[in-house]
């Protein structure tokens, strides 16, 4: 049983996206197989020696035995294959939990955590005590920033003799 999605307006881009990636999806795996063994055969195109009289051809891949049962891959018995299960409907239904966990959650949530974050070093505590000094300053007449910002009868200086 195959639930469709209720068309909303402005969501059709994202299903086409996550219809997009799905179908690249089931080539990931199977690149590198494809890569590195690529289905062709190669001719020797050196001169026969001896009773050999014709070209000799030589196959990329082993051949397989014939009587018994080779391994099958899970792309010829299932091309939706994922890679998380050798059943088709586990294999859809672990895919699509994987997604929604690995990118739904970690993403909305994670970024969620990280915005709820407190204020690290207490920056925008320091920028409104700061603006609330300027006001206070304002208010009072004062100038927002003494000539001195250390009281000068407080500082104790070394003597010559000390230097």
């Amino acid at each position: 049983m195959v639930l469709s999605p209720v068309p909303v307006p402005g969501q059709q881009f994202l299903f086409q996206a996550v219809e997009m990636l799905t179908r690249l999806s089931r080539f990931g795996p199977a690149l590198p197989r494809l890569l590195s063994h690529p289905p062709s055969r190669f001719v020797s195109q050196s001169k026969p020696t001896g009773a050999a009289g014709s070209t000799a051809v030589t196959e990329l891949h082993p051949a397989a035995d014939k009587a018994g049962h080779g391994e099958v891959s899970q792309y010829v018995k299932n091309p939706d294959y994922h890679g998380f299960s050798s059943d088709p409907v586990v294999d859809e239904w672990n895919m699509r939990v994987g997604f929604f966990f690995g990118i739904s959650l970690a993403l909305v949530l994670g970024a969620t955590f990280i915005h709820y974050l407190p204020d690290h070093g207490m920056r925008q505590w320091a920028r409104r005590e700061a603006e609330h000094m300027i006001q206070q300053r304002e208010k009072e007449g004062l100038p927002l920033i003494e000539e001195s910002y250390y009281d000068p009868n407080k500082i104790v200086l070394p003597s010559a003799a000390q230097e």
